[in-house]
């Protein structure tokens, strides 16, 4: 056993050398890891490398046996060994951070769903299930689902509450509709078109987030940002991931500008509701003015009062 401690630490000290000016060409050959550099290559072949080699030495000393060819190639392929194993002990490992974070963004992302879904049931926002589209209802109301169904299937289930919110103003508006129009008249049909154009436009506004999502579906800004806080970071790393979040704040600016029109657009069937709420296509069922009415009423009751005093 010491002579083949002897034997590899003469072998990996020889070693020492080439796997050194190899790093100093190109660090990525003789390191593993994201971003290796030379100064960890001298750290790791001009000193930690032949230190281990001397401590080995030393303690095969005092045994009195020379090296073994065993120990002697065991020592030449140390690191040609090692390093790979290293390589593939970091891929390892960052695929299993990859899968931690997709499955923490899913759960956030599930998290926010069912959040923004509680806060819509409480404000009365009515809730679309794509999986299960309300039955009977026209295809505005199905190009809605279509619409809430492309956004969460890219993860952005802050942008698919758009549809919940288009859908409760679209019922609302054709019951008012309804209550005060009757569905043969001219006024109703033209309505009803317009208030469907409206909702369709917040459709395509909905389906063009989803094709703007899905480019940067992948990508996180957060881990983006932490990449760029190290330095240790190479000139071409550092502008690729600039060049990174610059596309993801693009997109970013983007679907906020889509999500503005889409409020514009809400805003004016919340308009349109109010309006069309205000108009009083009904006959009054009172005979009498609502005042009158009033009036007479307090004098009926007063004569009954008198009414009760003179019985007695």
């Amino acid at each position: 056993m010491l002579g083949f401690l002897q034997g590899f630490a003469y072998g990996l000290f020889l070693t020492c050398l080439p796997w050194c000016l190899v790093g100093l060409v190109n660090p990525r050959l003789a390191l593993p890891g994201e971003s290796p550099t030379r100064l960890q290559v001298i750290f790791r072949y001009a000193l930690f490398a032949p230190f281990l080699s001397f401590l080995l030495w030393l303690t095969s000393l005092w045994g009195g046996f020379g090296p073994s060819l065993a120990g002697w190639l065991a020592g030449l392929t140390a690191i040609a060994v090692e390093v790979p194993l290293e390589r593939a002990w970091h891929r390892w490992r960052q695929r299993r951070q990859r899968c931690r974070q997709e499955a923490r963004l899913v759960a956030e992302a599930q998290r926010r769903r069912v959040e923004q879904e509680r806060e819509a049931r409480e404000s009365g926002v009515a809730v679309l299930d794509p999986a299960h589209p309300p039955a009977g209802d026209d295809e505005v109301v199905l190009a809605l689902c279509r619409a809430k169904q492309g956004l969460l299937d890219v993860r952005r289930p802050d942008l698919a509450i758009q549809a919940d919110r288009g859908y409760s103003r679209y019922a609302h508006v054709l019951d008012i509709l309804k209550a005060r129009f009757s569905p043969q008249e001219l006024a109703y049909q033209r309505a009803q078109r317009l208030v469907s154009e409206v909702c369709l436009g917040v459709v395509d506004n909905l389906t063009a987030m989803t094709s703007q999502a899905r480019g940067v579906v992948g990508l996180d800004a957060d881990f983006v940002r932490r990449r760029l806080a190290r330095e240790s970071l190479t000139v071409e790393e550092r502008i690729a991931l600039k060049r990174r979040l610059e596309l993801i704040e693009g997109t970013e600016s983007r679907l906020r500008h889509l999500a503005a029109r889409n409020e514009s657009a809400l805003t004016v069937l919340d308009d349109a509701a109010v309006a069309l709420a205000r108009i009083e296509t009904g006959r009054p069922q009172a005979s009498v003015a609502t005042d009158q009415a009033l009036e007479e009423l307090r004098r009926f009751v007063g004569r009954a009062e008198r009414y009760g005093r003179t019985s007695q």
